[in-house]
């Protein structure tokens, strides 16, 4: 059994010179090796689309929801931890081919986005400042890891492919890690006493404005190719939706920054920047929503493109769902109550969206049980 994205052109020369053979198993048909092998970079959105759900679901209630996902979550990040360190073991190879790889090397941001949320959800539902503290130790080590890690070796790689075939929505997943380091700050500086608080929210500042320059190098970059080159279905791929969810998540770090106001004098100091540049990010995000249901519906309705179970859904759930918790945050902070009616509509929209994902993986691993079990 394998949970896959489509490879990239150079991954099967990759696994057959892989000279690392897992234990157990000369034909890598194991089940644990295969999930290993084929794991997308990409598959602790998994996390995220849980966690901010899960999240929204706090915030919103019902409180019975908001616990069972945050124990499933639990559950998911420490199996896709498992499974990435076996894959580095045992496939290393492969993944240094992905994080050479324009399309594939944003996906580890991942897993950054995935240690805040989980923090945050520790913080927010458990009341565990221990764990959250832990978790966004951890962010912080694979940001710096990777933010130089991917993007110098994306700089010096001497082939490299055409912007059409190189920039996707997923390069905004450096965004999406960046802003979940600055809201997880945020959140635990109110845990610790003065003057690391007053750092730990000055640190939190710098990564909101950074991510928010990040995104406008990428998305000028993602809003060339849309305009400029040939688009097909199977192009828009789900991540495009980080195109909102970037903003979306750096709504909610900039909503959390003006609720700490009280503690940083320079964060009061700078409150109507604050809060301009969250509405601003929030009023981003929000006009991308009817452009990418627009592109959704000329992909999957006018071109009939196959609604199959792909990791990368779970990228499209993600915006969803921190849509929801950002507007429902920003409201509360600048007292904008005449914005909490619109929480509780994509909610909804983010459970069902999370719901028909998680079925598609279910039946992809049931599918695979199967295929076992009659192969045995």
């Amino acid at each position: 059994m394998s949970i896959r994205i489509p490879a990239t052109r150079s991954a099967a020369p990759v696994v057959a010179s892989n000279p690392v053979t897992p234990p157990e198993t000369d034909s890598h048909r194991s089940t644990v090796a295969a999930l290993a092998a084929g794991l997308s970079p990409s598959y602790f959105a998994m996390v995220m689309a849980t966690g901010i759900v899960s999240l929204s679901a706090h915030m919103l209630g019902p409180a019975w929801l908001a616990s069972a996902l945050f124990f499933l979550n639990i559950a998911a990040y420490a199996i896709i931890w498992v499974l990435y360190l076996l894959r580095i073991r045992w496939f290393g190879a492969m993944v240094l081919n992905d994080l050479t790889d324009h399309q594939r090397a944003p996906g580890f941001f991942t897993a950054v986005a995935a240690s805040g949320i989980l923090g945050a959800q520790f913080v927010l539902i458990e009341g565990n400042y221990h764990v959250a503290v832990v978790l966004w130790a951890l962010a912080v080590v694979l940001w710096v890891a990777l933010i130089y890690t991917v993007l110098t070796a994306l700089t010096i790689k001497e082939d490299k492919p055409a912007l059409a075939d190189g920039i996707s929505g997923a390069w905004l997943l450096a965004v999406v890690a960046t802003q979940s380091v600055a809201s997880l700050s945020a959140l635990v500086a109110l845990h610790w006493h003065q003057p690391y608080r007053l750092m730990i929210n000055y640190f939190a500042l710098s990564m909101w404005l950074w991510g928010g320059m990040l995104y406008i190098w990428m998305i000028s970059l993602i809003f060339y190719r849309y305009t400029f080159f040939r688009f097909s279905p199977s192009d828009l791929s789900p991540p495009y939706w980080i195109n909102m969810g970037a903003m979306a998540i750096s709504t909610l770090a900039g909503a959390r920054l003006i609720v700490n106001t009280p503690d940083a004098p320079f964060l009061n100091s700078l409150l109507p920047f604050l809060k301009g540049f969250t509405v601003f990010y929030w009023a981003t995000g929000t006009w991308w929503i009817p452009m990418l249901a627009i592109l959704a519906a000329w992909r999957y309705v006018y071109k009939r493109f196959p609604l199959d179970y792909d990791p990368l859904y779970w990228g499209a759930v993600f915006p969803l769902g921190m849509y929801t918790a950002c507007t429902f945050q920003m409201a509360q902070a600048m007292h904008l109550d005449f914005l909490l009616e619109m929480p509780h509509v994509f909610f909804y929209i983010a459970l069902a969206a999370w719901l028909a994902t998680f079925w598609g993986l279910c039946r992809k691993l049931g599918a695979g049980a199967i295929r076992m079990l009659r192969a045995a």
